[in-house]
């Protein structure tokens, strides 16, 4: 199951929805994974998607540090006493407010918006610990017996007991000695039992941080291997790289907290090269009206001054038409590789509707500029709408009207990943060699088997264009709550031995399609290599002997036969 990590310094005040898949139109794949976010102190609400998680990750990082650096300010404001300098530092705070609609496209002129690559990427060190904190056993050595000359009296002299006394005193001492002995001996055994337990828990303690600390580094480097090879498809001009790069750019497009920046977009290639947009416009009730703050010391009350309502809905169409500048400045100034030559730009407002009372969603400006033209203006001294007129955009003479307009051009939303279902499976028999089958025809066999196979389940199977989505043949969304989810599925018609290389590309494009789950199928049987990378993974591994087991469960017999299909596709039979 997929997880996205989310850090915030509030945390509390966040609401977080769970990842959703968002189906193409003919519910037939995932397009996209979605959150939902709630902040309940700010009242805010913001939707992120993306194609892969781990670019969903980054998303949610950014949106929980912008939703962090409001919080902070929501609570600077919080803190401000009711009093004239408070009023005095709202007024201004409200007058940059305002100045900043005015400002929305210049801010963008003065930045660089391609994408940094390896600012996507994560340098961070591993955050765990690695030395082991419990101290080495130490011993206090016993200390050695000491041996004391008696004692000799006068009397002693006289009567000859200096020598017996002698005797006496050193035979305690050896006695001494020999007990000191003992006590040495068994107090070092004790402490080399615990300097050998000590050791072992050291190793063991160390073995497990090298494994955490190895696993973080893996993901690391998986995940920033993964932001290299959209860099490198975007250099291709690879549609599905076009339109996550463009999504890069227009996320971090800054407004200052003005809105919530919301769009959806697709991709044209060649011999058109248009990136089509439909841009959620920010709505007239969203944009700043607050002129002043006043202080009442008799009331203790603040007073607010607002924007007329001309001045409102000419503040909302300033900005509508800056907004939709600035997005074609971003995206064909970011588009270092020649993959844009057009931007179609659909710009969307949803207001209510009076007379039913419900939300109603409608185009308001819609413009197709070539790159060429819009190259060909001095962004920085034009007036927004006029320069959107020019550009031949279309609109009604006030945005603010909300008066929907028929687009120069509708966005293309259809899905165009997968391909047509063939049957094949009801023409096979017992005479059928599959490992002689024509290519097409076992890729579709194979959907048309797991397809019957996810059946009890609502599952779906379908085949993709080949060799256009870095290897895979079939993609299975299992909706089976705990053991399914999105399945890669290659199908390998080999007459050979299947090597690991196989195995690691399924891998890979697992990882690439963010699938819970890979499946390979080959005619021939797998190497020992093959069987142990897929060990411990969430790969299934199908020789041709499970294949025609899976055939027969759902009442259809053929045959495996490698020599005659080697001689039947003019291969080598030694």
């Amino acid at each position: 199951m997929v997880k996205v990590t989310c850090k915030s310094r509030h945390l509390k005040a966040i609401k977080i929805g769970e990842i959703e898949a968002k189906w193409s139109a003919n519910g037939q794949r995932i397009l996209r994974y979605s959150m939902d976010f709630w902040h309940t102190e700010l009242g805010l609400h913001k939707q992120i998607s993306a194609p892969e998680i781990y670019l969903l990750e980054i998303k949610v990082g950014e949106l929980l540090e912008r939703w962090d650096k409001l919080t902070d300010e929501h609570h600077r404001k919080s803190r401000l006493a009711a009093s004239k300098e408070a009023c005095e530092a709202m007024t201004i705070e409200a007058g940059s407010r305002l100045a900043a609609i005015s400002k929305i496209l210049e801010r963008t002129l003065s930045r660089n918006d391609r994408v940094d690559w390896d600012k996507l990427k994560d340098r961070s060190s591993y955050p765990g610990q690695m030395a082991y904190q419990m101290p080495k056993p130490s011993r206090k050595p016993i200390p050695e017996p000491i041996l004391f000359e008696p004692t000799m009296s006068f009397w002693d002299t006289i009567f000859g007991r200096r020598s017996r006394k002698r005797a006496e005193a050193l035979a305690l001492h050896l006695e001494d000695m020999e007990r000191w002995r003992k006590q040495t001996n068994e107090s070092v055994i004790a402490h080399n039992i615990r300097v050998d337990e000590w050791r072992q828990a050291k190793e063991k303690f160390e073995a497990e941080c090298r494994a955490k600390r190895d696993e973080f580094l893996a993901a690391q480097a998986a995940a920033n291997a993964q932001i290299d090879q959209l860099a490198q498809d975007v250099r291709s001009g690879d549609p599905r790289a076009v339109i996550e790069h463009a999504n890069l750019v227009l996320d971090a497009s800054d407004y200052g907290g003005m809105f919530e920046k919301s769009y959806e977009l697709d991709y044209q290639p060649t011999p058109a090269k248009i990136l089509q947009i439909e841009y959620e416009l920010p709505s007239i009730e969203a944009m700043p009206t607050v002129k002043t703050v006043r202080f009442s010391p008799s009331t203790g009350e603040m007073k607010e001054t607002h924007l007329s309502e001309k001045e409102q809905k000419a503040n909302f169409d300033s900005a509508c038409y800056q907004i939709c500048l600035r997005t074609l400045h971003e995206l064909f100034e970011a588009d270092e590789h020649g993959n844009l030559e057009a931007i179609l730009f659909n710009g969307f407002s949803t207001s209510v509707n009076r007379a039913t009372g419900k939300d109603t969603r409608s185009c308001i400006m819609s413009v197709l500029v070539r790159r060429a033209d819009f190259e060909a203006i001095d962004l920085s001294r034009v007036d927004p709408k006029a320069c959107f007129k020019s550009l031949r955009g279309v609109s009604a003479s006030s945005l603010a009207a909300l008066a929907p307009i028929a687009p120069v051009m509708e966005m293309n939303k259809q899905d165009k990943r997968f391909i047509d279902a063939k049957e094949v499976i009801a023409n096979i028999d017992t005479a059928t060699n599959l490992a002689a089958m024509d290519w097409s025809d076992f890729e579709h066999l194979i959907r048309e088997l797991f397809e019957r196979e996810f059946a009890s389940r609502d599952g779906e199977v379908k085949i993709t264009q080949s060799s256009s989505d870095g290897g895979v043949d079939a993609v299975a969304f299992d909706p089976d709550p705990i053991t399914g989810g999105k399945i890669v599925i290659q199908a390998k018609r080999y007459t050979r031995t299947v090597g690991v290389s196989a195995v690691r590309d399924l891998f890979g494009t697992m990882q690439h399609e963010g699938a819970s789950r890979g499946i390979l199928i080959s005619t021939a049987d797998y190497g020992p290599d093959a069987h142990q990378f897929a060990s411990g993974k969430p790969i299934s591994l199908f020789s041709g002997s499970h294949l025609l087991h899976l055939l027969q469960k759902h009442g259809y017999n053929a045959k495996i036969d490698l020599q005659a299909a080697r001689k039947e596709l003019s291969l080598r039979t030694n």
